[in-house]
């Protein structure tokens, strides 16, 4: 059986992985700088974090919430205290896309209504109910016969307000920085009235922070820089150090009912141990105020380039936009210089580095990433 070939692959196999390096299994070093889409938040293969996965798999690797998981406590209260948000409730999963179809469902069963707001350029998963990356000039998609998504500028608040006032939408949802869609950062005047105007129409605010979460921004949520709290809060990659879950926090306004949402491998004791292991480095370490710092100092060096036409984002969660086309550049720092980035659309190199990414891999990155430019 083979493969299905949906995935463009890089011709390199890596076998190894320390902090923010990773190694082919030629013993070639590369820098990591996109952590396989933002999924590695505390390092490649932390000591602490082997440490408590080979304990849990030594121990009870899984097993279903069907019973008593004193893990998924802890994790939730752990979580609770970090992040600001100790008075809402955890739904454990395993993914973001699965993350939005939840917090879409608990909208839904809140207010009745079946339409939802998303923004140009968005992406909330490939799943059946949550929007997708688009640019199609027509403003209506439906995704199935009961639900239809309504795609509006990012920061266009009037047209919110216009939208909301038929009283039909269910939920506006947006990324606390848009990654897919270019690393986008929604104004913070933009994200305060939007927040009102939900109040005001009895309409769920649901933030997407599957990867700008978990300390990326240099805050907990990159929604908190705008000082705001949607109702719920949907979280995935950076969660488990690489180890599949998800998860949706969830409001005190919601109230639970046995039977209203499910899920088979959700918060299994594997994946709470991973949770629990990132949590506890991203204390110990200060790896939020890091990616602030560390972030602050990459963009202010990338801001001197002239070739880069915008550096945006916020910590470690940076675009890099460029009048060109950036395929043959980043096939240059990987395949010339070893570093690893990512892509937004044609002309944006995204970095998502771990949160442990130090100054000196800063300045060997810069190094690199000239050479590139001569």
């Amino acid at each position: 059986m083979k493969l299905f070939d949906v995935y463009p692959l890089f011709n390199i196999n890596i076998v190894k992985g320390n902090a923010c390096q990773t190694y082919d299994d030629q013993g070639t070093e590369y820098l990591d700088l996109y952590g396989g889409h933002a999924v590695i938040s505390v390092g490649h293969t932390h000591p602490y974090y082997v440490q408590k996965l080979t304990e849990q798999l030594n121990s009870l690797s899984f097993y279903s919430n069907s019973v008593i998981n004193k893990l998924q406590v802890e994790l939730a209260t752990k979580l609770g205290k970090q992040s600001g948000y100790d008075d809402y409730n955890l739904f454990l999963i395993n993914s973001g896309a699965e993350a939005n179809e939840n917090a879409l469902k608990l909208a839904s069963f809140y207010n009745g209504r079946k339409k939802i707001v998303a923004f140009k350029k968005a992406f909330h998963g490939r799943t059946s109910a949550a929007a997708r990356v688009t640019d199609n000039p027509k403003i209506i998609a439906p995704i199935n016969d009961n639900i239809s998504v309504e795609y509006l500028p990012v920061n266009d608040i009037e047209a919110v307000r216009k939208s909301l006032k038929k009283n039909d939408v269910c939920a506006v949802i947006i990324e606390g920085i848009q990654g897919v869609g270019g690393i986008v950062v929604p104004d913070v005047e933009f994200l305060q009235a939007l927040r009102e105007e939900c109040t005001k129409t009895n309409t769920i605010l649901i933030i997407d922070e599957v990867q700008s979460g978990y300390g990326r921004t240099g805050k907990f949520f990159a929604h908190q820089h705008a000082d705001i709290k949607p109702d719920l809060i949907t979280i995935a990659k950076g969660m488990g150090n690489g180890f599949p879950m998800g998860g949706v926090l969830i409001s005190p306004m919601f109230e639970a009912v046995h039977g209203m949402l499910g899920t088979t491998f959700g918060g299994n004791h594997l994946a709470c141990a991973a949770g629990i292991a990132v949590l506890d480095i991203m204390k110990a370490e200060k790896l939020i105020e890091n990616a602030a710092k560390i972030g602050e100092y990459l963009k202010s060096e990338l801001q001197k380039i002239p070739q880069i036409k915008e550096v945006r984002g916020l910590g470690l969660m940076i675009g890099m936009e460029f009048e060109q086309p950036i395929k043959e550049l980043r096939s240059k720092l990987l395949y010339e210089q070893k570093v690893f980035t990512g892509a937004s659309g044609t002309n944006v190199i995204r970095l998502l580095p771990p949160l442990c990414l130090s100054k000196a891999d800063v300045n060997i990155f810069l190094e690199r990433f000239k050479k590139c430019l001569e």
